[in-house]
């Protein structure tokens, strides 16, 4: 029997990980809400690089 995670979409996944290792390690919510925000705009950031590249 399978688990409906396995079937789950990657950012689905990833995002159960992220929280399973953040509670595990209790990191305090405002820590993670500030860390959140900071990744977020990287990856913003890289994404809008990319797609530059790519119309380049």
């Amino acid at each position: 029997m399978s688990s409906p995670l396995n079937d789950a979409p990657t950012h689905v996944k990833l995002a159960v990980d992220l929280i399973l290792l953040l509670e595990q390690n209790e990191v305090a919510n405002e820590d993670v809400l500030a860390a959140l925000e900071i990744v977020q705009n990287d990856f913003r950031q890289k994404l809008a690089n990319a797609q530059k590249e790519q119309k380049t």
